[in-house]
């Protein structure tokens, strides 16, 4: 058995966030096969599971892996086999560095987002991401539970990010990791989370070998589980330092099907 994990935005999907024809068949023939298929994302997973319904993948097995490698969740049982949550306490210091520095920063319930008011940022971020809106003065007041990571957006100014990085570097060091999932998505989340980890973790959970995996992504938040797979793939549109960090770089982009035209071409 092979394991793919694939992030969505950027890989999988194409431009118009969809699952094309001829992604959708090679999935079909990959899981028909005897493989498996594991989403791997930095959006929540109601997010990831809009994506998956609207895609028609509905094939058994298919694993999720969501919020950066926070939460692992089997499709089949609908249930989760892996949660790493965030401390309310990061939360509120996360949240006022925030608000310190006048960024926006947001954060989520299993089923909705929560954050201060309703702006720019957070318009942007729903035009994609289809969950219910919670607003709140202190965060911690509307978790029903730790949540599994924070997200600082900035639409224009990826510096205000960066800065944001330095000025938390020293508290984060032994408790979050933070790593951009786009120019504008600045991501937030415990230690032992991440991509990278959430491959190691699944494949364990399988039973199958690292060198039988394969990890498709675009950007820095992909770096750790291209790294982790034993075979990393960058998709002719990422990054620079996705494309050093991998084994191999598609020839076309995600939005000419350079995932599926790499895989299928392994089997020629």
């Amino acid at each position: 058995m092979k394991i793919l994990f694939t992030d969505l935005d950027g890989t999988l999907l194409n431009n118009e966030s969809q699952v094309s024809a001829k992604t959708q068949n090679f999935i079909k023939d990959f899981i028909a096969a005897g493989n498996k298929l594991v989403l791997s994302s930095g959006r929540p997973l109601d997010s990831i599971l809009e994506v998956k319904e609207q895609a028609k993948l509905d094939y058994p097995g298919i694993f999720i892996i969501a919020n950066n490698g926070a939460l692992v969740y089997d499709c089949d049982n609908k249930k989760p086999v892996r949660e790493l949550r965030m401390p309310l306490s990061y939360v509120s210091y996360l949240q006022a560095q925030a608000k310190a520095q006048n960024l926006h920063i947001q954060t989520y319930n299993d089923d909705a987002i929560i954050t201060a008011k309703e702006d720019e940022e957070i318009q942007y971020y729903r035009r994609r991401i289809h969950l219910p809106l919670l607003l709140a003065d202190d965060y911690t007041t509307a978790l029903t539970k730790e949540p599994f990571k924070m997200l600082a957006i900035h639409l224009t100014d990826k510096s205000r990010l960066t800065a944001f990085c330095d000025s938390i570097a020293d508290w984060a060091e032994d408790k979050i990791q933070y790593i951009f999932s786009n120019e504008k998505y600045l991501e937030l989340f415990v230690k032992e989370a991440g991509k990278g980890n959430a491959v190691r973790f699944v494949c364990d959970y399988f039973g199958v070998p690292l060198s039988d995996s394969f990890a498709a992504g675009d950007a820095q938040n992909d770096i750790s589980m291209i790294e982790a797979a034993g075979c990393g793939i960058a998709m002719a549109n990422a990054t620079p330092e996705v494309k050093k960090a991998a084994d191999v770089i598609t020839q076309k982009d995600n939005d000419n099907d350079g995932l599926a035209e790499f895989l299928l071409s392994l089997n020629n």
